[in-house]
């Protein structure tokens, strides 16, 4: 089998598996998400597979939107930007601070998911540069 193959496979296995996971935190937040979410799973498997992979590709874009966004808050004002953090490659917004209203033990687990998602694409990354090298 074809590296690059595999590594596709698996990014999108990573994304359906973040896609489920956001369907899943969204029906637990939202009743008008819940029950759109269950409508859902009437799909066929490839289509509800589908949709769990463009949502996960949502959600990693917009978890490392607010990574590089934490990352230049924490540099310092005079600091030039490093190599290491490219830019955001999307034209979403990030996402805000929690307000008052927001549960603070959901937003600790929304970080700690984002800190997970971030950690993961970076295996990734290195995963695939490794294979490329071969």
């Amino acid at each position: 089998m074809n590296p690059d193959n595999v590594m596709e496979f698996l990014q999108t296995g990573f994304r359906v598996g973040v896609g489920a996971t956001a369907s899943l935190l969204e029906s637990i937040q939202d009743p008008q998400k819940r029950e759109e979410n269950l409508a859902d799973l009437k799909l066929d498997v490839s289509d509800l597979t589908k949709k769990w992979a463009e949502k996960g590709e949502m959600t990693e874009r917009e978890a490392r939107n607010y990574v590089d966004t934490l990352l230049e808050h924490q540099r310092s004002p005079g600091e030039p930007p490093s190599s290491a953090t490219p830019p955001a490659s999307s034209s979403e917004p990030p996402s805000s601070p929690p307000t008052s209203a927001t549960n603070p033990e959901v937003y600790q687990d929304l970080q700690d998911l984002t800190a997970q998602i971030a950690a993961l694409r970076t295996e990734l990354e290195n995963l695939q540069q490794k294979d490329s090298e071969r």
